[in-house]
């Protein structure tokens, strides 16, 4: 679990949203509450949001990037690909951070333990505040009848209202 972030992705059908809150922390001490943890990759059409150290989810980042690349756009050949360098690169192995990524069709979690996992409900959380943005955001989703962004604004407001290391100051992304 890493402090410092929450990051959740919620689908509907081809409708995905991936939001996270703006919050960096160093130790116990907010040094910024504007932080983009979600950005679009692949001409827009895959999200990917990000949790734990900086550095180290910047640097994955930009190596899910060019999967994507070498692979047309797959996101799960490129999840794959990624999983197995990140588990046996010497270096990459160090590297601290989660990983959600989501095209129309998937979100897939990236850890570096290897893990490769397309969660089975409609809402997926990495990060500090994931348990309860995850909880708020099952229950709208079976509840309110509310559009993914919806879902995942109210979903992460109630995380900041709960996790310390999580704020309100939310970005998104919507395919």
């Amino acid at each position: 679990m890493f402090e410092g972030t929450t990051i959740l992705c919620v689908r509907q059908g081809d409708k995905v949203a991936m939001a996270g809150d703006g919050q960096m922390t160093l130790g116990n001490q907010i040094i910024k509450s504007n932080t983009v943890k979600v950005r679009r990759l692949h001409g827009g059409t895959v999200l990917a949001g990000f949790a734990g150290s900086t550095a180290d989810a910047m640097t994955l980042l930009e190596l899910f990037e060019k999967k994507l690349e070498e692979h047309g756009g797959n996101l799960m050949r490129a999840a794959v690909e990624l999983g197995k360098q990140w588990r046996t690169d010497r270096m990459l192995r160090r590297l601290e951070a989660m990983m959600l990524v989501a095209d129309r069709s998937h979100t897939i979690l990236l850890s570096g333990a290897g893990d490769i996992i397309e969660p089975e409900h409609d809402a997926a959380a990495i990060g500090s505040g994931s348990a309860y943005a995850l909880a708020a955001a099952r229950a709208y989703i079976e509840c309110s009848g509310w559009d993914v962004d919806k879902i995942a604004r109210k979903s992460l407001e109630i995380a900041s209202s709960i996790c310390i290391y999580t704020d309100d100051v939310i970005s998104m992304e919507v395919l």
